[in-house]
C-alpha cells in the first residue's frame, strides 16, 4: 500500500501537471437530479467519461439515462418498501441486467442528514421479503449503507444479529465524509471486521474544507481506491453545481454555472479545467432520491 507522503505527492504532481488522471472502471455515480438544469445530466455518459455504474437512491433507474449504454444501473431499497423486490423483479424479466443491488441509505443516521433511521430488526425483517429472494436470480446483494459514525457498527452488528444467518451479504458499502486518513482509517477498520466481504464505497467526499484540501482529498482516495482490490466500486459525492452543494462547494464537481471543476474532470479521467467552484451562500437546496426529500441548507455542514 502506498504511503500517506506517496500519496500526498502524486495528488500533488497531478494538480500541478494538469495530466490526466488515471483512468479507472470502479468508478460510478451518485446521481443527483436537477429539475432547474437538466442539461447536466448528459456530462456523465459523454463518450470519454470513465463512468461505468450509477445508483439514484431508487429501485427504478432515472429517465435521464434511459438511452445510456455506459451506465450500468444499481437499484436502492432506500427504506422499508414493500415493492422493491416486484420492481426488481420486472426489470430483470425486461432484459434488464441487474447484478447487483444496494440497501438501506443510513438507517443509522437521522432524515435531516439523508438518512433512512431503520430500526436494525426493522430492516433485517424487511430483507428476508424483499432482497434476500434476489439471491437466486443471480443478483449480489449489499450490505446496509450506514454511516462512518461507531454507530454504523453497531448498527450493522445488530442488523446481522437479526437476519440470523438469512442475509446473504455480498459485499459491504461504505460511506465517509472528513480527510483522507480518516478515510483510510475506516476502511481499514470495515476490512478487518468483515475480511471475507468485498466493498463499495458509495459515498465519500471531504466536506466544507478548501479547494486544495478538496482536490488532495479527491487524488489521494481515488489513487488508494484504485489499489486496493477488494475495494471494487467508488462513487465520489459530488455530482451536482457547487452552488446546491451540501458538502461544501469546493467538493462538488460542477461550477454553479455548470461546468465540470477539477475534481469531475478528474473523476471522468479528463484533465484539470481552471474552473473554481462557487458556493450559494443562505440558499436552500431539495435533493430528491427514493420518494424521500432531503433538506439541505448550504451555509451548515450536515455531513
Amino acid at each position: 500500500m502506498l504511503s500517506l507522503f506517496l500519496l500526498s505527492t502524486l495528488s500533488l504532481s497531478q494538480i500541478v501537471c494538469g495530466q490526466n488522471a488515471p483512468s479507472s472502471s470502479k468508478r460510478g455515480l451518485v446521481y443527483v437530479p436537477n429539475d432547474e438544469h437538466r442539461n447536466d445530466d448528459g456530462i456523465w455518459v459523454t463518450d470519454t467519461s470513465d463512468l461505468t455504474w450509477y445508483y439514484n437512491y431508487d429501485s427504478k433507474p432515472s429517465p435521464a439515462f434511459s438511452n445510456s449504454t455506459k451506465l450500468q444501473f444499481v437499484p436502492m431499497l432506500w427504506g422499508t418498501s414493500s415493492t422493491f423486490l416486484d420492481d426488481v423483479q420486472s426489470q430483470i424479466k425486461d432484459g434488464a441486467k441487474i447484478p447487483y443491488v444496494l440497501t438501506f441509505n443510513e438507517p443509522d443516521g437521522g432524515g435531516s442528514t439523508g438518512g433512512s433511521a431503520i430500526p436494525a430488526d426493522t430492516a433485517a425483517e424487511t430483507w428476508q421479503r424483499q432482497v434476500e429472494p434476489l439471491k437466486r436470480l443471480g443478483v449480489k446483494l449489499g450490505a446496509p449503507a450506514v454511516t462512518g459514525a461507531p454507530s454504523g457498527f453497531t448498527w450493522l452488528q445488530n442488523f446481522f444479529t437479526a437476519c440470523n444467518g438469512n442475509c446473504s451479504v455480498d459485499f459491504i458499502p461504505v460511506h465517509w465524509y472528513g480527510n483522507f486518513e480518516g478515510l483510510a482509517s475506516h476502511v481499514g477498520q470495515v476490512r478487518a471486521t468483515y475480511k471475507n466481504l468485498t466493498m463499495w464505497i458509495t459515498e465519500y467526499a471531504n466536506n466544507d474544507v478548501s479547494l486544495k484540501e478538496s482536490q488532495s482529498f479527491y487524488n489521494q482516495s481515488s489513487q488508494f481506491f484504485d489499489r486496493i482490490d477488494y475495494i471494487t466500486h467508488y462513487s465520489y459525492f459530488g455530482s451536482f453545481r457547487s452552488s446546491v452543494s451540501n458538502v461544501g462547494p469546493n467538493a462538488a464537481m460542477l461550477t454553479e454555472k455548470g461546468k465540470l471543476t477539477d475534481i469531475g474532470s478528474w473523476y471522468l479521467g479528463g484533465s484539470a479545467t481552471g474552473n473554481t467552484p462557487h458556493g450559494a451562500a443562505g440558499r436552500s437546496a431539495v435533493f430528491a432520491g427514493s420518494g424521500v426529500i432531503i433538506f439541505i441548507t448550504i451555509v451548515m455542514g450536515v455531513f
